[in-house]
């Protein structure tokens, strides 16, 4: 937070104490810029990929067209699909070829995404020390691209689903999920959390969106607090994927505070965060067989400079 004339706000943060205590910079070396999707090792993909024994397939993201989840007016629009060519305009190729081409005018970060660790810092820092300046309007991110994360975000992937664990369809708004309630739900569900893992947490809120309600959906909501953050940095977690738009407990249960659980995990852990993912049916056939765990594949887009993507994530099983 700021003053009114610019100045940072000069008391203690709980969640700045707390980006020290678990930050990861240097741990890979002073030019890093993909934080915890370093855990994402070969021989992990190669057990990952083990996990594919029936071949079914789940689709969890959004779909991106101008009936997204951003409401007119907002700081984000929803993506724009343009014809930019039509069969009509081919018509009268000798041999009858007809033809079409497309483009999508969308924000980055405008449906399913990830955050870049260039996406949220503070004290003019971001992940690993990079200074605020090193994000500008001719580059783009000149460090901590969502680019140079592009090929680490396939690995195993773990859905706790803390809904169920609570005996709910989806959480209460402005629920905080605690530590104790990741573990509790590992224990429910009869898996485990593993250095390298994509973890990803159910928190119901999607049915909102996918009931058409998108004022609710974009409005207050549960999610993970400060209080999960040691949980992930002890267990390794390489990126953390929710099923709501901000990926933490909003509104902030710290007064003043703006998106701490981002600064911390993003600025301090370089952890890469995923959100407006759909777990609805995954969750369901996870529940059905007891099988929470599954090769996660969500890329994103290889857009230079970028702090954030676009995704169409999958899961396999």
């Amino acid at each position: 937070m700021t003053d009114s004339n610019g100045a940072a706000d000069s008391r203690t943060w709980p969640h700045h104490e707390l980006g020290k205590e678990l930050s990861n910079w240097g741990r890979w070396g002073d030019d890093d810029e993909i934080g915890t999707l370093n855990f994402v090792t070969p021989e992990k993909r190669v057990a990952a990929a083990r996990l594919v024994t029936t071949g079914k397939n789940f689709d969890l993201g959004m779909a991106f067209d101008k009936d997204g989840p951003f409401t007119p007016g907002g700081f984000r629009t929803n993506p724009q699909h343009v014809m930019t060519l039509l069969p009509s305009d081919t018509a009268g190729c000798p041999d009858g070829m007809i033809s079409a081409d497309d483009m999508v005018v969308l924000g980055l970060q405008s449906a399913t995404q990830w955050d870049s660790l260039a996406h949220v810092g503070y004290d003019g820092l971001f992940y690993n020390n990079v200074p605020a300046r090193a994000v500008n309007s001719f580059v783009g991110a000149a460090k901590n691209s969502f680019a140079k994360a592009v090929e680490h975000l396939i690995s195993r992937g773990v859905l706790l689903d803390i809904a169920a664990l609570k005996g709910v369809d989806r959480l209460p708004d402005s629920y905080e999920i605690t530590a104790a309630d990741l573990s509790a739900a590992e224990e429910r569900q009869g898996v485990r959390v593993e250095s390298g893992d994509i973890l990803c947490l159910r928190t119901g809120s999607y049915q909102w969106f996918l009931e058409g309600d998108r004022e609710h959906f974009m409005g207050d909501e549960p999610g993970p607090g400060l209080d999960t953050c040691r949980w992930l940095y002890d267990r390794e977690v390489a990126a953390l994927a929710l099923d709501n738009w901000a990926c933490e407990v909003y509104p902030c249960p710290i007064e003043g505070a703006i998106i701490p659980f981002h600064q911390v995990a993003i600025r301090d852990m370089g952890l890469t965060l995923g959100e407006m993912f759909n777990f609805e049916s995954l969750a369901a056939d996870c529940a059905q067989d007891g099988d929470w765990e599954f090769l996660f594949c969500a890329p994103g887009l290889k857009v230079t400079g970028s702090v954030g993507s676009p995704v169409t994530p999958m899961a396999l099983k």
